[in-house]
């Protein structure tokens, strides 16, 4: 476990995730919780200056690549996010650690679509709400998971944390029909009508229903077999 420190003024929070933390909480994945009117100015989500990273691990390898935001808005009162929502386009992710083209990117792209993963012909696109905000406090801290060891082990929840967080964000992320609430670390600023996020966190992907692979039945196959449920999400989200 590793204490992150506020340093700075905290600004005005928000963006992409998840389940409202008190103090002293930690990255966490709860059932749905109730979206509340937002009130405030509505800023729209800028497309093309917002990156929304995904990596995913396996004893033997890593995979990356981006998923895409078509739109969003935050809502802003008294510097101070009270609202917003995000949709993404599944069919759009991305592959960066594979040529495109070639056979294994198809392959991969493919099984990622599939029913095994996303499920995309039935759920194309995913959506995220915010629920709330919290300030982070200098006595917070993100708790890291055990993770089998690898070659590959994937990155903890605190290494992926920006260096300076603001604020908890919880919202109720969509994926494949299911909904949950999230709750992460963002370094959040508010300047000239603008909103900018950076974020860093992990989820557990079987908790959506990606269950292929699942890691939970690695006691029955090789140990190199099975792929890590972790998933770290690395967001850059800016707002106007």
């Amino acid at each position: 476990m590793k204490l992150t420190k506020q340093i700075g003024l905290f600004v005005a929070a928000s963006m992409l995730a998840f389940a409202c933390g008190a103090p002293s909480g930690t990255v966490e994945t709860t059932d749905a919780q109730e979206v509340s009117e937002a009130t405030g100015k509505t800023l729209s989500l800028k497309t093309d200056a917002t990156s929304i990273a995904w990596r995913g691990y396996k004893p033997t390898g890593q995979h990356f690549g981006q998923i895409p935001a078509t739109a969003g808005e935050l809502v802003v009162a008294d510097g101070t996010i009270t609202g917003g929502s995000f949709t993404f386009d599944i069919p759009s992710l991305t592959i960066e650690d594979l040529e495109a083209g070639s056979e294994n990117h198809g392959k991969l792209y493919g099984h990622l679509q599939s029913a095994d993963f996303f499920d995309a012909a039935n759920h194309p696109t995913a959506t995220f709400e915010i629920t709330s905000t919290e300030p982070f406090t200098a006595n917070d801290e993100v708790a890291d998971k055990e993770e089998f060891k690898s070659a590959n082990t994937p990155n903890s929840a605190s290494d992926l944390s920006p260096e300076a967080p603001t604020h908890w964000i919880s919202g109720n992320l969509t994926m494949r029909g299911t909904t949950k609430n999230i709750k992460f670390p963002a370094a959040v600023t508010i300047s000239d009508g603008a909103v900018k996020a950076k974020a860093g966190f992990n989820i557990d992907r079987t908790a959506w229903g990606l269950s292929y692979g699942d890691e939970a039945t690695a006691a029955d196959k090789a140990k190199d077999q099975f792929i890590y449920n972790t998933v770290s999400l690395v967001l850059d989200v800016t707002a106007q």
